[in-house]
């Protein structure tokens, strides 16, 4: 008996209320500290265990600062389930003068790492802000994020 090559795509962010324009987002997170914060994490758990050959990702966030002075940092993780988070990108900063919310996107295919290499898994999105000086960083998910995992099943 061959190995099944399984194709598994979510949509898994920002659901909730329908919008008329289609576009949905996460509740926002805001934050002063500058330490990392989950926006909205989730876990994608495919139909049946497997191997894992290729991880893609197309993830758009949202971001702004509460004022003009301070930037905002962030970035997407992800883990095995209940593992070490995996930075799937270099840190990213809106540099000060944040005050109104600029979209990012990453995308692309992932290979499997150590700490990310199995179904099913975590994802999330984390903000900070860029100093501790009294401005809030504040983020959120858009709907159009998706992941899609190819895997092998015995």
């Amino acid at each position: 008996m061959g190995l099944t090559v399984i194709e598994h795509v979510e949509h898994p962010f920002a659901s909730g209320n329908l919008s008329s324009d289609g576009v949905q987002w996460s509740a926002e997170k805001t934050t002063s500290t500058d330490d990392y914060e989950t926006v909205e994490a989730v876990t994608v758990k495919p139909p049946a265990l497997g191997a894992v050959i290729e991880f893609e990702f197309g993830l758009t966030c949202a971001v702004k600062s509460s004022g003009t002075l301070e930037s905002v940092l962030f970035k997407w993780q992800a883990r095995n389930k209940g593992g070490s988070w995996v930075d799937l990108h270099a840190e990213v900063t809106y540099p000060a003068n944040a005050s109104t919310y600029r979209e990012y996107t990453y995308s692309g295919r992932f290979k499997p790492v150590a700490n990310f290499n199995a179904v099913p898994f975590d994802i999330q999105l984390v903000i900070k802000s860029g100093a501790a000086g009294g401005e809030n960083a504040a983020g959120k998910t858009k709907n159009s994020s998706y992941v899609r995992v190819i895997y092998s099943a015995s």
